[in-house]
């Protein structure tokens, strides 16, 4: 009963470190024009931020757990979050946009492998038949930071100013190290793998298919995602005090679907499951495309596309470490590294019929189509492996010559 107590606070610890994170990665959207007006930019420069921190992540995902092996994991995840918490804080006194560019690319290196890292942790200390919901639990920090941290830390950035919001993640960052220390139990430093055996899961085609997977399919709700506001207040006709309102519901069905998803991969195993939802998010993208007119059903599908969007983050996760045998916390990262891909290409693809003219609802079309997409990318890699199954069953032939 102690060592599962102790388990759950390390746990909770991980979470603690996941809603920083969220914390740092969407706080910035609801500050942009007061931190544009600080600098003396833009809001079109300032949104360069948003850009820098995921091209952080994307960077510093594999880059930063590439030293996996030369550190334990609690050295591990110590020294992330030291680095999180330290570049976090510098962000608050930038003073120009040049300082804060490269504060946000700082800020964003630790998250990939902080998440890729922390999710075999988190596997590790579950019990056996558990790891879903212990890396469901882990997730869980950023989805609650949408719902509670993003809110007040945006609240507090334009009360009174905007660096207050990034001292705040530097607290978050704190409070992490000081429960990682103080209650993440101790692991042995992983052995050197030799160097064949180390890429050996990395050089599985099925890895390289569920990174295109998370890429393209979680696209599909960055396409939507990005652009809420204009849908809520455009189409919707809600005032604009209403969209940090629906940004709530949304995080609330995050918050929901994460653990949705933790029982979909028990029951469908985690692939499976990944397709439904994408197939899911797929049909109520086109829906919302059709109803967002209607403010009520608007706010319910919020809630749904966020629950359905949510529902994938444990299931793959799961997928990737099964897949990268030999390279587990790489290829956990790296899926990371594809959750932001994802985000700055739904965000760059569901902008364009926009540009062109074409109604905000087009961006939930465009979703739509990336979803379904990444669904026929799961669809394809469950065939890959039925074929693969079956011709190591099939007993080898022997013709004389």
């Amino acid at each position: 009963m102690k060592v599962e107590f102790s388990n759950k606070k390390a746990l909770l610890s991980l979470a603690i470190g996941g809603f920083g994170i969220g914390l740092t990665e969407f706080v910035i959207m609801g500050i942009l024009p007061n931190v544009a007006n600080s600098l003396g930019i833009t809001i079109p420069e300032a949104g360069h931020f948003i850009s820098a921190y995921a091209l952080g992540v994307v960077v510093g995902a594999p880059l930063l757990t590439s030293f996996s092996h030369k550190l334990s994991p609690n050295r591990m995840l110590l020294s992330l979050m030291v680095w999180f918490t330290i570049f976090n804080t510098l962000s608050a006194f930038a003073t120009n946009y040049n300082m804060l560019l490269v504060m946000r690319f700082l800020s964003g290196l630790p998250h990939g492998a902080f998440f890729g890292v922390g999710a075999v942790i988190a596997g590790k200390l579950a019990k056996e038949g558990k790891s879903a919901q212990a890396i469901a639990t882990m997730f869980s920090g950023l989805t609650i930071a949408n719902v509670i941290g993003v809110p007040i830390g945006t609240y507090l950035g334009n009360q009174y100013h905007w660096s207050a919001s990034f001292l705040m993640v530097g607290v978050v960052g704190v409070c992490t190290l000081a429960s990682i220390f103080y209650w993440m139990p101790q692991f042995k430093k992983e052995e050197k793998q030799p160097l064949n055996e180390d890429n050996k899961g990395l050089k599985n085609p099925e890895l390289w298919g569920l990174i295109a997977l998370t890429t393209i399919g979680t696209g599909g709700f960055f396409a939507w995602y990005s652009y809420i506001a204009p849908l809520l207040t455009d189409v919707a006709l809600f005032s604009d005090n209403v969209v940090s309102y629906a940004m709530i519901i949304a995080g609330l069905g995050m918050f929901v679907g994460n653990f949705l998803g933790a029982k979909m991969a028990n029951i469908f195993t985690p692939l499976r499951s990944v397709m439904i939802s994408l197939l899911a998010m797929a049909v109520v993208l086109i829906v919302n495309a059709f109803l967002a007119s209607n403010g009520i059903l608007a706010l319910a599908l919020t809630f749904i596309i966020g629950l359905i969007a949510f529902s994938i983050s444990t299931p793959i996760q799961m997928a990737i470490i099964n897949t990268a045998k030999g390279a587990e916390m790489l290829g956990s990262s790296m899926n990371q590294s594809a959750f932001n891909m994802g985000n700055a290409m739904g965000a760059y693809l569901a902008g364009l019929p926009i540009a062109y003219g074409y109604s905000v609802t087009s961006s939930s079309l465009v979703g739509a189509s990336l979803a379904f997409s990444g669904s026929l990318i799961a669809i394809s890699i469950l065939v890959y492996r039925k074929q693969k199954l079956k011709k190591i069953s099939e007993p080898s032939v022997c013709t004389e010559t």
